[in-house]
């Protein structure tokens, strides 16, 4: 490994560890290695065992391959729509999503398309959701009804809302038609 690689390594541990609110001193007991040697390795100054490093993935919550992607975190990630990834999800349990930025996960910001399907609606059981992130929501097309901490609002084309995850919502859809939903999810800080 070239310098430059144990840098970029060094400076991705320290990052996700940043965004997790841990220590050195935690990762370094959840590891069973020094907190020496983690400072070491956030530094760029030594190579580890890869059995070292993939310890150290599972604590911070991201793959070993993020980690040892030699690839910098780039300024600008262009994602034609050509290239986006297919749609995942149940249609007929009424949402598919597109996710927008393939490295965005470590970024803080999570862009995604949620296609709200009217699909099979008896089937699905209104259930809540709940996360630890906020929410930013767009509609691109169509309208939804966000049932958002026990209230219902109709949202259409255009509207916008910004709320914490951690309260209860859920997407319906409004009649029969689809809706296309820009949503974001934001770390909070």
């Amino acid at each position: 490994m070239s310098s430059i690689d144990l840098q970029s390594i060094g400076k991705k541990v320290k990052q996700i560890r940043l965004r997790n609110k841990k220590t050195q001193q935690q990762i370094a007991d959840e590891c069973g290695i020094s907190k020496s040697l983690l400072s070491k390795i956030e530094n760029g100054q030594t190579a580890s065992a890869i059995a070292t490093l993939s310890k150290i993935s599972d604590a911070l919550g991201v793959q070993l391959s993020w980690v040892l992607d030699d690839e910098t975190e780039q300024n600008l990630v262009l994602q034609q729509n050509s290239n986006r990834q297919s749609k995942v999800g149940d249609e007929s349990m009424g949402y598919s999503y597109e996710l927008l930025a393939n490295r965005s996960k470590y970024s803080g910001i999570e862009p995604t398309i949620v296609h709200v399907t009217p699909k099979n609606i008896n089937l699905r059981q209104e259930k809540t959701y709940t996360h630890s992130q906020d929410e930013f929501i767009y509609i691109l097309e169509g309208a939804i009804h966000l049932l958002y901490d026990g209230e219902k609002h109709y949202m259409e084309k255009g509207d916008s809302a910004y709320f914490q995850g951690s309260k209860p919502h859920l997407f319906v859809p409004v009649n029969d038609e689809e809706a296309k939903v820009l949503t974001c999810f934001i770390d909070r800080v």
